[in-house]
């Protein structure tokens, strides 16, 4: 790249992993050099989450081998990355499909791996495959079961298809999780139109435990979430099954995901971890409560997959509609991103039929069309 580099602001808005993840995967795409700096965890925004975030080094393991496994992948130079630094800079080359290894020696996320590496694996000339090394059940990010169950099958919309093989479970703090991914390249991406949420049909998932931790903890957080969904969907069976992880965990740990399946094909999830000194039925019941917040709205997303969409409607071909919820801060993040380094350009309108609540938008995409030059 002869071109100056695209400087990006890493304070602005949600500040910190979702700035670095939707920068990075689109430099890789697109060719365009990146220097992210003032790089923080949105001081300005409230909220405990982030507050508490906004303490620690922005350079969380996942963050530092997340940017490294990107360049790798296109053969990039990156400038800055180390726990810590504030600023970093990405000059991308040739995407290269192949093997492709992550560890964050950590509880660090392997579904934040993903997240980051899976877009620029699109664009290469071949199959790629990940070996990602971390968490798969991990706090403040998707668990591993989330990537496969809901995000999976909706990005296969956009034509995208990819294998996920769990090789082995990591929990909080050890981690020593192992992913294996294979992913297929793409011509272009298709646009995708989610407007119509139609009924829930079925509502399923998994309450484990592992380790040393007995099996009565799955149980409880299976009864407890039932019974809170029960107070607000009567007429469906709700089968959430308590499992005990034997031979593919590593370390202690418990939690659970419910999906939720609707007439039309829209998936959501409501889930949560296990954490010492919380009654398992407290798990339980959160993570049902998630669930249920994320169909009450009417939308055909929940809060978790929309902004992870939001990279992939700005490179496809065509105009992407999705309705939705109340837009996050998140999402708003990855839009600023996306119009920043493609030429997406993104509409967020309120629904006002009958069906909307008062937190019902739709977020449009007119996508950038980007091709894939080395197929």
């Amino acid at each position: 790249m002869d071109s100056a580099a695209v400087e990006i602001d890493g304070s602005v808005m949600e500040g910190g992993g979702q700035i670095l993840r939707v920068s990075a995967a689109l430099s890789c795409i697109t060719g365009s050099s990146i220097q992210i700096t003032k790089i923080r965890a949105g001081r300005s925004t409230p909220g405990l989450r982030v507050v508490f975030m906004s303490m620690l080094p922005v350079f969380r393991p996942q963050h530092l081998s997340g940017l490294q496994l990107v360049s790798d992948l296109c053969s990039g130079s990156l400038q800055g990355a180390s726990i810590g630094s504030t600023d970093i800079s990405l000059t991308p080359g040739k995407i290269q499909s192949g093997n492709h290894t992550a560890d964050t020696q950590t509880a660090g996320s392997v579904c934040l791996l993903l997240q980051v590496a899976l877009p620029c694996a699109l664009y290469a000339d071949a199959a790629s495959q990940l070996c990602l090394k971390g968490g798969t059940n991990a706090e403040m990010a998707p668990q591993i079961d989330y990537t496969i169950k809901v995000f999976k099958p909706i990005l296969e919309k956009f034509g995208i298809h990819f294998d996920c093989d769990i090789r082995m479970r990591g929990f909080y703090p050890k981690g020593g999780g192992e992913v294996m991914v294979t992913v297929n390249p793409v011509k272009e991406l298709q646009p995708v139109t989610m407007m119509e949420r139609g009924n829930i049909t079925k509502i399923h998932g998994r309450a484990y435990v592992a380790g040393v931790l007995p099996f009565k903890l799955a149980k409880d957080m299976s009864a407890a979430a039932v019974r809170t969904i029960r107070k607000e969907i009567k007429e469906l069976y709700i089968n959430i099954q308590p499992l005990q992880e034997k031979d593919k965990a590593f370390g202690n740990g418990n939690g659970i995901i419910i999906i939720a399946e609707s007439s039309t094909g829209c998936l959501f999830a409501g889930s949560a971890l296990g954490k010492k000194g919380v009654y398992a039925d407290k798990v339980g019941i959160e993570a049902a409560e998630m669930l249920l917040r994320n169909i009450r709205h009417n939308g055909c997303v929940d809060e978790f997959l929309q902004d992870q969409l939001i990279i992939f409607m700005a490179l496809a071909k065509g105009t992407s509609r999705i309705r939705t919820g109340a837009v996050t801060l998140h999402t708003q993040t990855a839009i600023h991103i996306a119009e920043k380094l493609t030429e997406a350009k993104f509409t967020i309108t309120k629904c006002e039929d009958e069906l909307s609540s008062n937190v019902t938008y739709v977020i449009e995409c007119q996508g950038s069309g980007a091709a894939n030059p080395n197929l």
